[in-house]
């Protein structure tokens, strides 16, 4: 097959791309390669079988068009302060112009109009107070949230759109490799359950996700693309009772905090705040299980779950952050019998693991009814737990009841995304007709960022 652009994933860096370049006009041939099934096709069991049932060949949540955004609880973070490291590269005030534009688009797909946190500025300023006392930062970010089923909607639209604009969408199909050659990419490998097939094009962009981190930094290395080990987030997803935390969900939706807590001053933040959410899973390549939070618009729990996040960075001469933090949620999910772990903070801190019967007495009861009870210190490693501990305790100062007995910590929660591309502001690798988009890349992390990443790749293709 010859076309004028491949672009490997359909995940929002992807899709893009794709709505960038028929916005201004193009007439170029545009191919989506995408290893999962079209949204309406997208099936989770889970709500049948009560239980993950760890879907083969690949997880539906995690994986198909609009990747895990699709199935997420959706919040598009509308500051450039948020979402990773792209302004670095390009610029604040474009990535800030960019991210304004984008969101525009997912008015017009039918995105929730009213924004979250940008009211009720003496709360805000209160909250912002507690954080500077517990030393934390609170990072202004105004939050439009689509909701979990919401999103799905909107990305079917966004789906139909570029496939009756001439966009040749090929689902259940898997890229295997790049053709290469003097340092030039000519196309893709790919395959699916019957065929092999070559695909050449002029323009090649991989955007393959936090699903296809690992996959990329492999074909990385194996290719020689300039790239780097970054970092790599260890933590947990926190669960509490709506009524600890009601306060700043009212005032701000999401609250982002950041904090270096001693004694080893890491990074550790707050991310994915769900207000009446439900804790979920989520499954990767080789089985490895790792939680996720959603957040629904029309349907809501007693609880609201958040991610902590412990930032590690690797310095020679090691160099593979995402086969550690692998190997880190595969020896939790074997204390879990390959599900997730959950445990009770004050149990933590008394050192002693948690039993059911704990857990079906206290007032916070987990909204992931499969979660194993069980202790989740016998796998976090040390300097990631004793940062997650001092970093509660703070945000105690900030929400205080965060920090109590039955708060619960589920894990592994993982974020692969520590492989970054080596690219110039125009996204051109070393490898020439070769770009790299969004969370795979190493310089995104959520669905804005990626997003608005994919707008500026189409505008450069046009």
């Amino acid at each position: 097959m010859k076309t004028d652009v491949v672009i490997v994933g359909a995940g929002p860096a992807g899709i893009f791309t794709a709505i960038e370049m028929l916005r201004r006009g193009s007439n170029k041939k545009i191919v989506i390669v995408e290893k999962g099934q079209a949204v309406e096709n997208r099936r989770c069991p889970k709500s049948i079988t009560k239980q993950c049932v760890n879907c083969k060949p690949y997880c539906h949540i995690t994986t198909g068009f609009s990747g895990a955004g699709a199935f997420s609880d959706g919040k598009l973070s509308l500051s450039y302060e948020v979402g990773g490291d792209l302004p670095t590269l390009i610029g604040e005030e474009l990535a800030q112009e960019t991210i304004d534009y984008t969101d525009k688009i997912y008015l017009e797909f039918g995105a929730e109009k009213h924004i979250e946190g940008v009211h009720n500025t003496e709360e805000i300023k209160e909250i912002r107070k507690r954080a500077i006392q517990a030393g934390l930062k609170l990072v202004d970010c105004p939050i439009r949230h689509l909701g979990t089923e919401k999103a799905q909607n909107l990305y079917q639209a966004i789906e139909r759109h570029l496939l009756n604009s001439g966009v040749e969408i090929l689902f259940g199909h898997e890229c295997t490799d790049l053709i290469l050659k003097d340092e030039r990419c000519l196309g893709i490998r790919v395959r699916n359950a019957q065929t092999e097939l070559e695909i050449y094009a002029d323009h090649t962009v991989v955007a393959t996700g936090r699903r296809g981190a690992d996959w990329l930094e492999k074909i990385c290395a194996e290719h020689n693309i300039a790239h780097q080990p970054g970092t790599v987030d260890i933590g947990v997803r926190v669960e509490v009772r709506n009524e600890v935390i009601e306060w700043v969900n009212d005032v701000l939706y999401e609250s982002k905090l950041i904090g270096y807590p001693k004694p080893f001053k890491n990074k550790v933040r707050t991310f994915c705040q769900n207000p009446g959410g439900f804790v979920s899973q989520e499954n990767y390549d080789n089985d490895l299980a790792v939680v996720n939070g959603h957040s629904y618009k029309d349907i809501k729990s007693n609880n609201t779950n958040l991610a902590i996040l412990c930032s590690h960075n690797f310095s020679e001469p090691f160099n593979q952050p995402i086969a550690y933090a692998q190997k880190v949620g595969e020896l939790t999910n074997m204390l879990a019998a390959g599900r997730i772990l959950v445990q009770r903070f004050g149990d933590i801190l008394d050192g002693k693991r948690t039993w059911p019967k704990e857990l079906s007495q206290s007032n916070v009861k987990p909204t992931l009814p499969d979660a194993v009870a069980g202790d989740i210190t016998a796998a976090m490693p040390y300097r990631a737990m004793i940062n997650i501990i001092n970093f509660i305790q703070a945000v105690d100062h900030v929400v205080p009841g965060f920090a109590s007995n039955e708060t619960l910590l589920y894990s592994p929660e993982l974020k692969f995304y520590s492989n970054r591309v080596k690219m110039d502001k125009d996204f051109n690798t070393n490898i020439a007709g070769l770009h790299c988009l969004g969370d795979s890349s190493g310089w995104t992390r959520g669905l804005m960022m990626a997003s608005a990443m994919g707008v500026l790749m189409g505008r450069k293709l046009v």
